[in-house]
């Protein structure tokens, strides 16, 4: 152990001259030490006032509610534009006009999605598009009533009846899940030939949608 006392004892002195060296610095750079003092407390000043500005809101149990079978009628007043104009593409948008309205739906094809995009530019709110990626695969391109975040968080509050304010809930008013439902039964039956027995299986317009809620 007698060895280990001197270590221990200029540990200690260095120790000590260090904490007295910061001292003098701060000592003699007052300003910049009441800054670093100061600085995090007006933060966290600031921090306590704005969460008493927006305090945490308890809202009470969302029930389920049921929304009604998709209404297709609501794409008859729609201009449905899509790209590329291939057979496929040709021959999907055909069933989608002619298989669910009795005197069709207006659609309009475009040699490229950049065609598709002034299009949409330059007409009216009602057009709506349709770009084919593959035989199999599509994106829908809506006004700006639908909210296209693939991943969208809103306030409880706005969705806790059937208001326009929902935002989830105009992929069911603004026909973008009827449109959907009529595309992907019509790839369906282009893609794959269904036998009448099957016909039942396809994506039906007769299916009820209900707007989960959230429990307490």
């Amino acid at each position: 152990m007698a060895p280990n006392a001197p270590r221990e004892a200029g540990v200690w002195r260095q120790t000590k001259a260090l904490l007295f060296k910061n001292c003098l610095v701060k000592c003699r750079t007052k300003k910049s030490s009441v800054q670093e003092v100061l600085f995090p407390l007006f933060f966290l000043f600031w921090l306590i006032l704005m969460s008493m500005m927006h305090p945490h809101r308890w809202y009470d149990e969302v029930p389920n509610s049921n929304l009604g079978v998709l209404d297709p009628s609501v794409l008859v007043n729609l201009v449905v534009g899509y790209t590329p104009p291939t057979r496929m593409a040709r021959e999907i948008m055909r069933k989608v006009a002619y298989d669910n309205f009795e005197d069709g739906l207006i659609t309009e094809e475009y040699l490229s999605e950049e065609d598709l995009e002034k299009a949409s530019a330059s007409k009216s709110s009602n057009f709506v598009g349709v770009v084919f990626k593959d035989a199999m695969s599509y994106q829908l391109r809506f006004p700006d009533m639908v909210a296209m975040a693939s991943v969208y968080t809103e306030s409880r509050a706005s969705c806790s009846s059937l208001r326009t304010s929902c935002e989830s809930i105009t992929y069911w008013t603004s026909g973008f899940a009827a449109l959907q439902a009529c595309i992907d039964a019509a790839i369906i039956q282009v893609t794959q030939p269904v036998p009448t027995s099957a016909v039942g299986w396809l994506p039906s317009l007769h299916h009820r949608l209900i707007k989960v809620g959230k429990d307490l």
